[in-house]
């Protein structure tokens, strides 16, 4: 089942055809999924379960950090887990959080380097916890060994980490600096080369089963930048479902090999300009929060400290599945679904998926627009409370989601110097941004914000974010203009 461009939307119902059977396979494939539909993440929740502690490749953008409870990025969790332990806060976290819907395995290392924890965890949710997606991530280097035990535990999401297609392997020599093949280290543009040969060949045997890839690059300006456009090129032409550009979060505190050598994180602009260059050939997933490897609840945040082994390892599973509990499961996604059909009809379909300027826009001008949200589609986090912002492209015809920007610091358990002051992070977050719509704002960061020219708007509090996106601009913008004319 692959699909093709005008198919389907990775987002929308819009861009799914009723008379094509496929896409609506794959529409009900990822209704429920957070990190595959841009409509679900804000209403359905995920876990990630550290079964997988070793990897067969070096990233240099990668630290496979334990105890970092404050620090919110991949490859970092605070405890390893068997795959027993696993199902059971699954189970636990599943009766907890009814709106739960995707298990997936993202490390702390491979997925598929860790083969026996990772399938063990898959059979036993299969077994006990039927409802849920299951999904893992990997470098790609094994997805042909294992392509049978993927299919045969319906495994049908599959995110592949593929940050360049040059085929002489210099640009991944600079992110690679060996790859385990063949039971020894290969070094260099060598190794870089066997990577590539593998994720490739594992990309294909994986559509041409059905199951869907998301396909993750990581923005290193000055490495691979440049050959991007590329992998979208060959990501669409293998039929991958969705890219998702992340920016490298390079501090030096995270102990990486790029943080400690200088190489700096990638701005937001830097990422909103790689997005642009790679949409215009594949579906993009824009609301990624590189979360970490035992990420807990809603994409944008994070309850897994909540979640500590001594909650759940020492009960039963037949208490826990007690706990769990599928038929109240089923009846809080229905009533999520009767939610979102409410939230669409309110949001009057003014959303476009991938379009350009001109699709948004009769001048071709738009505006951007940050707003703070807790979840379920409504601006209701107070600016004072907000780590991140949800981040839309506004024109006076329609909208698009463009990207989630989130403060830098909260990626991070650094302790913070007295002196700082997170207005002036907040500022440099923004300053590209035209409005700023949040629940409440008070008016000593109003007037800090209005500095930079940014409107501050707290009167759409508790209202549908893209409706409200949309006549936010109206109002400020085009409708004054209007006036002066």
């Amino acid at each position: 089942m692959s699909c093709s461009s005008g198919g389907c939307s990775a987002s929308s119902d819009a861009g799914f055809d009723p008379n094509n059977p496929e896409a609506m396979a794959i529409k009900e494939k990822i209704n429920a999924h957070p990190c595959y539909s841009e409509g679900a993440h804000q209403h359905y929740a995920r876990i990630h379960v550290a079964v997988a502690p070793a990897c067969n490749i070096q990233c240099n953008y990668c630290n496979r950090k334990y105890d970092c409870s404050n620090e919110s990025r991949p490859g970092v969790t605070s405890a390893k887990l068997s795959a027993e332990d696993a199902v059971k806060k699954v189970l636990y976290v599943g009766g907890e959080i009814q709106q739960l819907s995707v298990v997936g395995i993202a490390g702390p290392g491979d997925a598929l380097a860790n083969p026996e924890k990772t399938f063990d965890t898959f059979r036993m949710l299969q077994e006990k916890a039927p409802d849920l997606k299951l999904c893992l991530s990997t470098n790609g280097l094994k997805i042909a060994d294992y392509i049978d035990e993927i299919e045969k535990y319906n495994i049908d999401h599959v995110t592949v980490t593929i940050n360049t297609v040059d085929a002489t392997g210099e640009i991944g020599s600079q992110i690679y600096p060996w790859v385990h093949w063949n039971h020894k280290k290969v070094w260099g543009a060598e190794g870089a080369k066997i990577l590539l040969e593998k994720q490739l060949e594992g990309i294909k045997l994986l559509t041409q089963r059905g199951i869907l890839v998301k396909a993750n690059s990581v923005l290193i300006p000055g490495v691979n930048d440049k050959d991007l456009p590329n992998v979208a090129k060959k990501l669409k032409e293998m039929n991958v479902f969705l890219h998702n550009i992340m920016p490298l979060l390079s501090s030096p505190e995270f102990g990486t090999k790029f943080g400690l050598d200088g190489v700096p994180s990638a701005t937001d602009q830097e990422t909103m300009a790689a997005q642009e260059a790679c949409g215009m050939d594949m579906k993009l997933m824009s609301h990624c929060r590189q979360c970490r490897a035992d990420a807990v609840g809603l994409i944008g945040e994070d309850r897994g400290d909540e979640f500590t082994p001594d909650a759940f390892v020492d009960m039963s599973f037949e208490d826990l599945e007690k706990k769990y509990d599928i038929q109240a499961r089923e009846q809080k996604h229905k009533a999520i679904e009767n939610w979102r059909s409410h939230l669409e009809a309110a949001n009057e379909r003014i959303k476009i998926e991938q379009a350009s300027k001109e699709q948004l826009s009769s001048d071709g001008k738009t505006k951007l627009v940050a707003i703070t949200t807790a979840g379920e589609g409504m601006i209701n986090v107070h600016f004072g409370s907000a780590q991140e912002f949800l981040i839309y492209e506004v024109g006076d015809k329609a909208i698009k989601f463009v990207m989630h920007r989130k403060i830098e610091s909260s990626y991070s358990g650094a302790e913070l110097g007295e002196d700082y002051n997170p207005i002036d992070e907040i500022k440099t977050t923004l300053k590209d941004v035209d409005v700023l719509l949040t629940a409440k704002i008070g008016e000593c960061p109003m007037n800090d914000l209005n500095e930079i020219g940014l409107i501050c708007d707290d009167s759409y509090a508790n209202e549908p974010i893209e409706k409200s996106v949309f006549d936010a601009v109206q109002k400020h913008f085009y409708e004054s203009e209007k006036e002066v004319g």
